[in-house]
């Protein structure tokens, strides 16, 4: 049977056999897990909760890399209690100063045919080497170290045929950027995305890297390119060319759909304010004052994007009333720059260059001022990504991004430099520096070793069992598109408390609605109303936590984002769809909803909804699997999970 590259890893991995047919339900063997930081607490809490002496999977990375703006002692508390967790159930940690786990990852432990689990929506970095890598969260990393498989439904395949080759001046960053502005934040729903075609084999494993990361913007469940000649060329690089599996897609194999990009036809694009789909060419973009620049980032945080960043800077300045600042991805790319004498050149056109972190990217450090316009290289522009409320998010390449600094508004790198060309010249180094001391190995199985938790740490809160009749007020009536960061918003300071869910829910929707958690905690149950791709953005499992600890008991959305979906089912909330999506104008925030035999609507995956205050009923549907119904009936996935451990 002929398959292509994502049929072959899916193939690879069935638990159990399954035909690959779209929607169906498919389980898949494990083989990676990765965390971060500001995430992985609430995980390695459910995982310690289900009393398993040591992790099942072949590798398991803790990563601290995203919270290293240490304001006060929660967050070092935070690092200290990942470290020895790590050291006593099996995990390798990655310390502060080692880098972006999607770019580590990837260099050092990433290989072609394994399947990544990671607790960050940005997993599907690894796609670049021809992997199978999915962002989820929290507690379904728990259960993959547990030693279950992970569940979900057969996705589309969607072929993007990448034809002929980029022209110098225009980046990756431009690939993903017109693949949103063709499919939208939410066009990537229940799909995988494998980029094939001579354009294909033209890209670097960073320029993939850029590709993949920025499929979670499109809600795909992953993006993928095959594992080939330039795949193997940069494991040699790492000293890993023995990792090397070639994978293609075998010649005549089909796809559920198919897209066809001309990459010489591409010019630089940005997205403008605030969705990464908001995408038009740089040339037709506002002339606005930019207050600052960012270069950087798991999306663009590479050798050669910071090689082309310098090149176009060579000769200038940093504009006057503009602040460049530079997120190196990783340690050992920040040597090889270092060597080569790119970091002068950096900070000789005025450039400060941040710690080895997310930073910036997820509104930790680098907040722009008030009103403020940033130029960025990362992967979301969300209203409040910042950290700063009210200020505009662009998302560009890093060549663009240099020329917006010398230039102080938006620009294209033609408009700085002689010759564009030089940048075709511009590649990724032969070899990397290796210097993997900041890796830490666990304990031998069977060692005591004292887990240390600081007074911030709190315990995981579990969702109850929902009740058979169900009467509540509607908390919240919510928007479209209304992202993670507008639940659990971004920031050092919340960032910090994200170990201590009774603190961060106090905080919940506070800058979207900054009543929400005290008219939630007031009515004590409630339902939230909500529109199109509702929850998009990180794999942030607070942003379900927090409601759920604040009494909300059902979303009835027009339509969710996949991981956040998944982590309300694995926390006790029920995500319902409207039947009918014009029943969404109908309701209003505080109206008195009621579910009679909620218990076996849910079963029915059809609830009969009557909204009390107007004497109106409606339906919704509630698009879920067997196996996450009785997710839900038995309160979430945490006590699922210790019931099926209890009667094995």
């Amino acid at each position: 049977m002929k398959e292509n590259v994502a049929q072959k890893l899916i193939r690879r991995h069935l638990a159990t056999p399954a035909e690959l047919v779209p929607g169906t339900e498919i389980r898949l063997t494990v083989d990676h897990t990765l965390t971060h930081d500001i995430n992985a607490v609430m995980a390695y809490l459910a995982f310690e909760a289900l009393d398993v002496p040591r992790v099942k999977t072949k590798l398991s990375v803790s990563y601290i890399d995203h919270n290293l703006l240490q304001i006060d002692n929660k967050t070092p508390d935070d690092h200290i209690y990942l470290q020895t967790l790590a050291k006593k159930y099996g995990l390798v940690l990655s310390k502060a100063g080692n880098g972006i786990c999607h770019t580590l990852h990837c260099s050092r432990f990433g290989k072609p045919g394994a399947m990544l689990l990671g607790g960050d929506s940005h997993t599907p970095s690894c796609g670049a080497l021809g992997m199978l890598a999915i962002g989820v969260g929290g507690m379904d990393i728990a259960t993959a170290l547990a030693g279950f498989p992970y569940v979900l439904k057969m996705p589309k395949i969607v072929r993007v045929h990448l034809r002929n080759h980029l022209r110098p001046g225009v980046a990756a960053k431009d690939i993903v950027l017109e693949m949103l502005r063709r499919v939208s934040v939410k066009g990537g729903t229940g799909k995988i995305f494998e980029y094939v075609g001579e354009g294909a084999a033209s890209l670097s494993v960073p320029e993939r890297m850029t590709i993949t990361n920025m499929g979670a913007e499109m809600n795909a469940t992953t993006s993928v390119f095959p594992a080939d000649e330039v795949v193997r060329k940069y494991l040699k690089a790492q000293g890993r060319e023995a990792d090397f599996t070639e994978i293609l897609p075998d010649e005549g194999c089909t796809y559920d759909e198919e897209m066809e990009i001309d990459l010489a036809a591409l010019e630089p694009l940005v997205a403008l304010p605030h969705l990464p789909d908001h995408v038009v060419t740089v040339r037709e973009a506002p002339k606005v004052p930019v207050n600052q620049v960012f270069i950087g980032s798991c999306t663009n945080g590479s050798y050669s994007d910071f090689r082309k960043a310098a090149a176009v800077l060579k000769g200038h300045q940093v504009a006057e009333g503009t602040s460049l600042v530079c997120g190196i991805s990783s340690r050992q790319i920040y040597l090889k720059l270092m060597e080569d004498g790119v970091i002068a050149d950096l900070m000789n056109a005025g450039a400060r260059v941040l710690e080895l972190a997310c930073g910036p990217c997820c509104g930790i450090g680098c907040a722009p001022n008030t009103k403020g316009v940033s130029v960025r290289t990362s992967n979301r522009n969300f209203k409040g990504r910042s950290s700063t409320p009210d200020a505009s998010l662009c998302l560009v390449s890093p060549e663009v991004a240099a020329a917006t600094a010398v230039k102080g508004v938006l620009a294209t790198p033609d408009e700085v430099m002689d010759d564009v060309s030089v940048l075709a010249g511009i590649h990724e180094p032969e070899t990397y520096p290796i210097n993997d001391n900041l890796f830490l190995p666990p304990a031998p199985e069977g060692n005591a070793v004292e887990i240390v938790r600081g007074p911030n740490i709190k315990p995981l809160p579990v969702a109850d069992p929902p009740e058979d009749d169900l009467t509540a007020c509607v908390s919240l009536k919510a928007r479209d598109n209304v992202s993670t960061d507008d639940i659990t918003p971004a920031s050092a300071q919340f960032s910090s408390m994200r170990s201590n869910m009774p603190a961060m829910a106090q905080y919940a929707f506070c800058r979207y609605d900054p009543e929400f958690a005290k008219r939630a905690q007031a009515m004590k149950k409630s339902f939230i109303i909500g529109g199109a791709n509702y929850g998009q953005g990180s794999s942030r499992e607070h942003a379900a936590i927090t409601p759920m600890y604040l009494g909300v008991k059902m979303i009835i959305t027009k339509g969710f984002a996949r991981i956040h979906k998944n982590n309300l089912i694995n926390h006790g909330i029920i995500p319902a769809v409207f039947v009918n999506p014009a029943d969404y104008d109908k309701i209003d925030q505080e109206d008195e909803l009621a579910i009679r035999g909620l218990r076996q609507q849910l079963k029915d995956r059809l609830f009969t909804v009557e909204d009390k205050t107007k004497h109106v009923t409606f339906q919704a549907k509630l698009e879920v699997s067997d196996l996450e119904a009785d997710i839900l009936l038995a309160g979430g996935k945490l006590r699922y999970t210790k019931k099926m451990l209890e009667e094995n």
